[in-house]
């Protein structure tokens, strides 16, 4: 008969067995996290080294055949950071504003696939689109809450393919200009229904305009898409809600106008949807809250739009800092190297107010060069993107705010008809193409190589230790 003493032992035999299994998987686990830097600097090498040989998708994070729910979750922000189920989330982006439209046509549907497809080939992970048509020819809102349903079917169609294609979205929901409606349609429709309004400004204080804008907004967000089935407000595959596309308020240049819409709108947004996050959608101009930040403005009409960087990201359920980027509009239309310069200190001094002073991160929501600037060629063109790309890198490998950057535009070949002068089309322009795809092949390394935990305590390591994990040269 067996003594107690043996029965204990028998009892807690497996137990101690599964203990030392668990110790040595845990010692294991350790060497194998200790050598990740090392992979880090040795993979790094080995994808630049077969970026000629291998597509994107080989190695990045596109699905031809369906999408696989695991690592699809909501994008939320830590701190300064955008993280994705505890993970670092930099992004490299695009803009193309126009693919719901061209989801309404059979005859064109195929265009947002193509849209998709360069954009895998190159490795973006987000687009930023329109989810607004005010009015006119292919109108999503018809008048206030009255909707086109196969408008409608067509947005959802893009939302799915990019799904599809595990690309995230940013849903812009109006336009500060008259393309696509915007601000001056919803006043038009004001008076059309009587109201007394005497400037498109007024959309941001007539409290009839703001309802209709609030019900566009619920429309969107509690959407049911008619390809998957989900909720708007509940898919993943939308990054953030934006409020609109480059609001100003000239005729409010101390800013309170546009402040109070923005932090209404933002509570109204939150209030539906608490789960996505929410960026204003600004150009990045400094105003009257920072008078000593006035002269970083590419001029000083800029300081005086009724926009105020700073103030405007305070907003309660603001997430996000955005600015953009284009010096050929702001600066002068030919092109010189002070364009350059002016890149490299509008965007550093965004990505360090927004980590020393908002402490969330900030995208550059849009950015190009247009071919009918004067003396316009690739070679500069290049030159910029690089230029937009090494700067985030820096932020990047710091751990820092600079959290993606949205090339304005990609295009697919065939829709050249729709270009703006900024359109890139990446399998016709290689040196281009090989710029981004680099860009995202090191965003992409540091992402799923650092782990939030164990690696990517950037702030606490001296630059000598990322110089370790990645060296960083030119593009």
């Amino acid at each position: 008969m067996a003594t107690m003493q043996d029965k204990t032992i028998k009892t807690f035999l497996p137990f101690l067995f599964r203990f030392f299994f668990l110790v040595i998987n845990f010692m294991a686990s350790i060497e194998k996290s200790n050598a990740h830097i090392h992979d880090v600097h040795e993979n790094m090498d080995m994808v630049d080294d077969m970026k000629d040989y291998l597509p994107f998708s080989s190695y990045g994070h596109g699905c031809f055949d369906g999408m696989e729910d695991e690592g699809w979750g909501m994008v939320q922000r830590k701190g300064n950071q955008f993280v994705v189920g505890g993970q670092p989330f930099y992004f490299n982006g695009f803009n193309t504003y126009w693919l719901m439209i061209f989801a309404v046509d059979q005859s064109t549907r195929r265009k947002v696939t193509e849209v998709f497809q360069e954009a895998l080939s190159v490795g973006y992970t987000v687009c930023r689109t329109w989810a607004f048509n005010d009015g006119g020819w292919r109108a999503l809102q018809k008048s206030p809450s009255v909707y086109d349903e196969e408008v409608f079917k067509a947005l959802d169609f893009v939302v799915s393919e990019a799904r599809k294609y595990k690309i995230r979205l940013i849903l812009s929901l109006t336009n500060n200009w008259e393309g696509y409606g915007g601000k001056a349609q919803y006043v038009k429709w004001g008076k059309a229904a009587g109201l007394n309004l005497t400037s498109d400004d007024d959309f941001f204080s007539d409290p009839t305009v703001k309802g209709y804008y609030k019900a566009h907004v619920e429309a969107i967000l509690t959407r049911v898409n008619t390809y998957t089935n989900i909720t708007y407000k509940d898919d993943p595959t939308i990054f953030a809600w934006e409020l609109m596309n480059e609001p100003r308020c000239l005729s409010d240049p101390s800013g309170d106008k546009l402040q109070a819409w923005i932090q209404e709108m933002a509570f109204h947004v939150k209030s539906i949807d608490p789960l996505h996050l929410l960026e204003i959608g600004a150009e990045g101009f400094y105003g009257p809250s920072t008078p000593e930040r006035l002269q970083l403005n590419p001029n000083t009409f800029a300081g005086k739009v009724g926009t105020d960087f700073i103030r405007n990201h305070r907003a309660l359920g603001i997430d996000f800092a955005s600015a953009h980027i284009y010096p050929d509009s702001w600066i002068s239309n030919s092109i010189t190297d002070e364009h350059i310069q002016f890149v490299k200190t509008w965007m550093q001094n965004h990505i360090d107010d927004s980590e020393n002073v908002l402490g969330m991160p900030v995208i550059f929501g849009e950015f190009g060069v247009s071919s009918k600037d004067d003396r316009f060629n690739l070679t500069f063109r290049d030159k910029f993107i690089t230029t937009v790309c090494t700067t985030q890198l820096n932020s990047t490998r710091s751990g820092g705010s600079g959290g993606g950057c949205l090339l304005w535009q990609l295009f697919p070949e065939g829709a050249e008809y729709m270009d703006d002068g900024y359109a890139v089309v990446p399998s016709r322009s290689p040196s281009t193409s090989s710029i981004l795809s680099l860009h995202s092949r090191r965003l992409q390394l540091f992402n799923s190589r650092c782990s939030w935990r164990c690696h990517w305590g950037c702030r606490k390591k001296s630059s000598e230790d990322w110089n370790h994990v990645l060296p960083h040269d030119e593009l």
